[in-house]
């Protein structure tokens, strides 16, 4: 099943698509795809109505954030490893965590805003994982119960924010329009393996990512687990489990970046794809 938001930003409507490629309105069974929506039992709920009952949205609709008031935006640092040797840093023991301000987050079509003072606006394309039932203190081997679906996320980033000033990773990741997610929620049942998955990114129809969750250090089980050790995870909170090596930040022999006017293109297998204008903040 999968599950997406439609409509003007701030005013997006849950619905869902059909086999045909047809968005059905959800609004008479959910009022958001978010929070208990996303629950076990809502979502056997949601998957037992016949989608040619529901109303069928006319149009081209903009398509929102595929989850909607998101409680925590957590991601994973340098979890491919021919990722961390183009960065030049170590693969870590455990993952690393950071996380981006949910103001960050957009629809997958939506603009991407290059922020003022920014010189390094770089992409990286990630798997996204949306938890569905809440998390503390779980097993490895329980963790993938607590996953609703799954979506593309990118993870832009600005190098010079995140990496030569002073603090922490964050203020390099949250600017606004940095975590476009979707077009939609995969629901955990379509992804039988989040582990075999193929992910790639264009810039200007230029391939920079070509890679597979295959290649990550930490699964998402590890991850879901790991971060349930150090936080409760809620219904609606959104993992980008990091990205494949290919980033502007490691292009030889000199580092390429995002500038407006770019036309940024990415995909993951089984998930959709997302296409994003880069634009200059006034």
């Amino acid at each position: 099943m999968k599950l997406l938001r439609y409509g003007p930003a701030g005013a997006e409507k849950p619905g869902m698509l059909d086999n045909a490629g047809t968005i059905r309105d959800l609004s008479g069974a959910i009022d958001d795809v978010a929070g208990d929506a996303l629950l076990p039992e809502t979502i056997a709920r949601l998957a037992a109505l016949d989608p040619t009952s529901l109303p069928a949205v006319e149009g081209n609709p903009r398509l929102g954030a595929c989850v909607g008031r998101v409680g925590k935006f957590m991601c994973i640092g340098l979890n491919y490893s021919d990722h961390a040797a183009e960065s030049g840093l170590a693969v870590p023991d455990e993952p690393v965590l950071f996380m981006k301000a949910t103001s960050a987050i957009t629809g997958p079509n939506d603009n991407v805003v290059i922020p003022r003072g920014s010189k390094k606006t770089d992409w990286e394309v990630e798997l996204g994982v949306v938890i569905g039932k809440p998390a503390k203190y779980v097993s490895e081997q329980d963790a993938l119960s607590h996953v609703a679906g799954y979506c593309v996320s990118h993870d832009v980033s600005e190098r010079a924010f995140q990496i030569e000033r002073s603090g922490q990773w964050t203020k390099g990741k949250s600017a606004d329009s940095f975590g476009p997610i979707g077009p939609w929620l995969v629901t955990a049942d379509e992804v039988p393996d989040p582990q075999n998955l193929d992910l790639w990114l264009e810039v200007d129809g230029h391939r920079y990512q070509n890679g597979s969750t295959r290649t990550m250090v930490f699964g998402v089980a590890a991850i879901v687990s790991h971060l349930s050790q150090f936080m409760s995870l809620h219904p609606g909170d959104v993992i980008s489990t990091g990205t494949p090596p290919g980033v502007g930040m490691g292009q030889k022999p000199e580092p390429i970046y995002l500038k407006a006017g770019n036309v940024v293109r990415l995909g993951i297998e089984r998930l959709g794809e997302q296409r994003q204008d880069v634009v200059a903040d006034d």
